[in-house]
């Protein structure tokens, strides 16, 4: 697991010095979907990555945003190699590259890098959680009415009934605030630095995901479906990551349960 490591860093570094580059340069914008993009950058970021661990490990399997793959229950390869694309092509400095390297069931290494400034959280199953060089631990929080808390929106909001404003306006009334950043790598490796102290989000895609929930797991955090559930793998997707104090008052609010916030 360790070469796997510091190929994996490598990788992401790498990748982060191209999209660094090509921030400020002119980008080719396509449309996967009425507000899903995808830019050149996408494509050769993950070129650079995928190469890069196929050559190194032949047995494993690679799953990528852009161009699929499959996995494998003998290990895989779960890649997003540019997360916040749309802030990306918009010129705004919020963007990272998500690696998680998966056996069976478990996650046991991740990587979220963010190259603008130059942040890697890092993780490996049992060893705990870093950011670059220093230990990362999940807030202390335990009130949600002083929670900072992140969520983002799916690509279809505009015409899928499971859109999650129900949800944003539920918690905006009980938190502290609500960020919406738009890279749900950095979102869970927040939760993880104490940055944040919750996250949801509705019909993700693993690679979304994969890296960041090891983050949150490995400093001191939970992570469940949005229901409550532990299979995150089963479709529709769904996310709930907290410091753990706050996560059952988070489940109560995502079921509609928890009582209307008081006037006074």
């Amino acid at each position: 697991m360790q070469s796997r490591f510091q190929v994996a860093r490598s990788l992401a570094l790498q990748a982060g010095a191209l999209l660094r580059e090509g921030l400020t340069h002119s980008k080719d914008i396509n449309h996967k979907g009425a507000i899903d993009l995808v830019t050149q950058y996408d494509l050769l970021s993950e070129a650079l990555i995928v190469d890069g661990l196929r050559h190194a490990f032949p047995q494993d399997s690679v799953l990528a945003e852009e161009g699929g793959g499959d996995q494998s229950s003998r290990g895989t390869w779960l890649v997003d190699p540019l997360d916040g694309t749309t802030n990306f092509a918009h010129g705004i400095p919020f963007f990272a590259i998500s690696i998680a390297y998966q056996q069976g069931e478990d996650i046991q290494l991740a990587l979220v890098y963010d190259p603008m400034r130059q942040e890697l959280f890092h993780a490996r199953r049992g060893q705990g959680a870093w950011l670059n060089e220093r230990r990362l631990h999940v807030s202390s929080t335990v009130d949600l009415g002083e929670a900072l808390l992140a969520t983002g929106f799916p690509y279809d909001m505009r015409t899928h009934p499971e859109n999650n404003l129900k949800h944003f306006a539920a918690f905006a009334l009980r938190s502290r605030g609500i960020r919406r950043l738009g890279a749900a790598s950095l979102d869970l490796a927040y939760v993880a630095a104490g940055r944040f102290d919750g996250y949801w989000e509705l019909r993700l895609w693993p690679w979304d995901w994969a890296a960041g929930i090891l983050l949150v797991r490995e400093a001191g955090g939970m992570v469940t479906r949005a229901d409550g559930g532990e299979d995150i793998f089963a479709q529709p997707t769904s996310i709930l990551a907290s410091n753990g104090l706050l996560h059952e008052a988070m489940l109560r609010v995502l079921a509609g349960r928890e009582p209307q916030p008081s006037q006074g």
